[in-house]
């Protein structure tokens, strides 16, 4: 999609996200591409002289003519805007448009080097102070906040985790759990999967902030809000934690998949879905599906992949050889080199030993389950 910016004209756009990642260099529009990867939640627009090829599948939004023309559909469609232009043509830009800090987005702005990530306006009341801070985390930046009264260290709740990857399940009880925190009421935090290293702060966590191992734990000590964090769908008596609490998806599964030459989408999709169901795992918790160096062109999976937003990897047979596998097979080496490819695939990513789900076979498809084990980063 193409927006042909108009003087006087409100373009329009399509916003799916809570944020919106603006570039308009060529250096900046590799970072923006990056992050859209990465930091969930934002829609990606940016010139398009600057096109890859990929915008459509990746849901991009392009223009053309100058930015400015653009702030004034972005201003009211999105929580917060993240720049990646210098700060004096941004403060020129937005200047018009500014209406009050209760309602304005916020505005983070970025350089072009990606050095500094800088809370420019709503730092407070438009989460842009903790905006900065999970996405200078994101890209290995520096957080620039200036504003005096930034005292309170403690957990944003809609973006805990945003930095890693996490997905809440739901919004529904995103307000009334960032009302127990702000208002320093016990707050259980259970991280059973997933990076560990989320507090954001260099000050100890306040002694509202209880952290539990396991959800029953975390029950059992009668909080008014939750933070859970696990891959796992939940039990009905697990549920009860979400009567005032938000579910975190982090990105730990990995699925190791091979197929039969032109083995539909569809047919890929059914056997994830049903694999995971099966596992009690959440779709919203792949963090990648990786096969061998002969699937690359695999339509089906790449339609999979593309569809969910997941990083398509493949391997060599030489590398999915390195790995010692429980199940051999002398019919899949004599076809592809490689003595297997599900489950050595989703090994070599994961960086495991063990699979939840050694190798199963449906139809046209072989999966394997690896989970990463915390902070994973994968190895493509």
């Amino acid at each position: 999609m193409i927006i042909e910016l108009t003087e006087g004209e409100i373009p329009a756009i399509r916003q799916r996200g809570e944020y919106a990642i603006v570039a308009i260099t060529k250096h900046g529009v590799e970072m923006a591409r990056n992050l859209h990867q990465t930091f969930p939640g934002c829609d990606l627009y940016y010139m398009s002289k600057f096109a890859k090829g990929d915008e459509e599948a990746r849901g991009i939004q392009m223009f053309n003519n100058s930015m400015r023309m653009l702030f004034p559909a972005l201003w009211p469609a999105y929580k917060g805007l993240i720049l990646i232009i210098s700060l004096g043509a941004v403060i020129r830009m937005i200047a018009p448009i500014l209406q009050d800090k209760k309602t304005d987005p916020g505005v983070v702005v970025i350089d072009d080097r990606g050095e500094n990530v800088i809370s420019v306006l709503s730092g407070h009341l438009g989460g842009a102070n903790e905006l900065a801070r999970e996405v200078a985390a994101v890209l290995g930046a520096n957080p620039v906040i200036t504003t005096a009264s930034d005292v309170q260290k403690t957990i944003p709740v809609d973006l805990f985790g945003r930095r890693f990857g996490w997905e809440w399940e739901s919004d529904e009880k995103l307000t009334p759990v960032s009302a127990s925190v702000v208002n320093e009421e016990k707050v259980a935090v259970v991280v059973e999967s997933g990076e560990r290293n989320w507090w954001m702060h260099d000050t100890p966590m306040p002694p509202s902030i209880h952290v539990f191992d396991t959800i029953s734990e975390a029950l059992a000590a009668e909080p008014h809000g939750a933070l859970v964090v696990t891959h796992r769908i939940l039990s009905s008596e697990e549920e009860a934690i979400l009567e005032n609490g938000v579910l975190y998806r982090p990105k730990v599964i990995v699925l190791g998949m091979g197929c039969n030459r032109g083995t539909s989408a569809d047919e890929i999709e059914s056997v994830i879905k049903e694999t995971l169901a099966e596992l009690r795992f959440s779709i919203k918790s792949v963090k990648a599906l990786a096969t061998i160096e002969l699937k690359k062109d695999e339509e089906g999976l790449i339609e999979v992949c593309s569809k969910y937003g997941w990083p398509f990897v493949w391997y060599s047979p030489e590398e999915l050889n390195t790995v010692k596998l429980e199940e051999p097979s002398e019919t899949v080496y004599k076809f592809t080199g490689a003595y297997g490819v599900s489950e050595p695939a989703a090994k070599l990513y994961a960086g495991v030993d063990q699979l939840v789900l050694t190798k199963k076979k449906s139809g046209n498809v072989t999966i394997s389950v690896a989970l990463m084990p915390y902070g994973g980063e994968g190895r493509p």
